[in-house]
């Protein structure tokens, strides 16, 4: 068996990232995925994803959060590719709201944080928001939060970047090997995959919608998993209204609706249209199993129930659409914990559709975590434990 410092399992946002950091630490690593990254298949893809620097979900993401985008632009220099536009990002909420954003209070939260870290934004009314972005239908009783620091990332770009350079810096990486198992024993951790057995200190478990097949009942039971839609609308005559200089990336809490919606700047004109999604949790499903294609009938729902309404510029022409997976815990927050039984495992499910944004700085804190640094980073409030059914 080849022996590794460490192995990490799953090469999408957040194990491209862990291989990277590990490489660039001077560790022997490997990086194992059963398919080949950047895919269509799991959780990081679909040309754009909304990072924001002012975190809603919780006070312990800002920090990951202001981290990261100081390693996006260290990436962007290092590999050549452009990875983050900062065009601005817009939420909106009210206190009629029937839909709301992984957790309640999403919109109080982004601001507090904001105050706390002295992260530059504006309060709008309706009336502001109006005037400045004349796109969104809001109700007169709806507020926005403005974050001229947010933007979108392209997280295919990202994982080929994070790739390209580790293995600039002597990372080992497989791609269409599947994994079967892995052992803990004799104090070394032993791989099985489909092309042979490797061994290694650490071992970095960081498949996304696929971890829960490689865990046991009590922890997969932490994990669902649910299929999202996303679609990219025709703006015909409108394009220049959402392009990235005048357009934000947003997050609408709606009202009136179970679900909300966010959305990205129109990238390719006319011909790319403006992305738009949702996000589901009713139905769930599994890695293997999900349902890949958007159906016509999906899409045009999406435009009747969730953007014609709030977006009337946007055309009810679906050019294209995709499905990705969201592996979400009970809490909507992440799970960065080393394995109950060994010390040597790590499961890092970063997730519940809000996790790309943080990648680099949660790869720096594995890297840090699988090392002999002096300080570890603090990373108490994604341990599993805090979950009941876990108890």
């Amino acid at each position: 068996m080849t022996r590794f410092d460490t192995i990490v399992l799953g090469l999408g946002a957040m194990g491209s990232a862990a291989v990277y950091h590990l490489a660039r630490r001077g560790k022997r690593v490997l990086g194992i995925d059963r398919f080949s990254p950047p895919h269509a298949l799991g959780s990081s893809h679909g040309d754009t994803r909304i990072t924001r620097v002012a975190i809603g979900e919780g006070a312990q993401y800002t920090p990951l959060a202001m981290r990261s985008h100081e390693l996006w632009r260290e990436l962007e220099r290092e590999s050549g590719a452009s990875l983050l536009t900062c065009c601005g990002g817009l939420i909106i909420s009210s206190a009629a709201k029937s839909s709301i954003t992984h957790v309640e209070g999403f919109f109080a939260n982004t601001v507090a944080a904001a105050e706390q870290y002295g992260i530059a934004h504006e309060i709008l009314d309706a009336g502001e928001i109006r005037q400045r972005f004349p796109q969104f239908s809001v109700a007169d009783d709806e507020a926005g939060y403005f974050e001229p620091s947010a933007g979108f990332l392209r997280p295919e770009e990202c994982i080929r970047a994070h790739l390209r350079m580790a293995q600039a810096h002597g990372a080992v990486i497989h791609r269409d090997e599947a994994v079967s198992g892995y052992d803990v024993s004799n104090g070394l951790v032993v791989v099985t995959t489909s092309r042979g057995r490797y061994s290694s200190d650490k071992l970095i478990v960081a498949a996304g919608a696929w971890l829960p097949d490689l865990v046991d009942d009590r922890i997969a039971q932490c994990f669902t998993i649910y299929r999202q839609t996303m679609c990219w609308f025709d703006v015909q005559n409108s394009a220049m209204l959402f392009d990235p200089d005048h357009f934000p990336v947003f997050i609408w809490e709606l009202q009136g609706r179970k679900q909300g919606i966010y959305g990205f700047p129109a990238l390719d004109g006319r011909h790319g249209g403006v992305k738009v999604s949702t996000e589901q949790y009713a139905i769930s499903t599994t890695a293997d199993t999900a349902e890949r294609t958007v159906s016509r009938e999906e899409s045009a729902a999406m435009h009747a129930e969730l953007i014609a309404p709030f977006l009337p510029a946007i055309g009810s022409q679906c050019l294209r659409a995709s499905a990705c997976l969201y592996t979400v815990t009970p809490d909507f927050g992440f799970v960065i914990d080393t394995h109950p039984d060994s010390d040597r495992v790590i499961l890092a499910s970063p997730c519940s559709g809000h996790g790309f944004k943080h990648s680099p700085a949660i790869g720096e804190a594995l890297g840090q975590l699988t090392g002999d640094d002096a300080v570890r980073p603090d990373l108490s409030a994604f341990r599993l434990a805090r979950f009941e059914r876990w108890a």
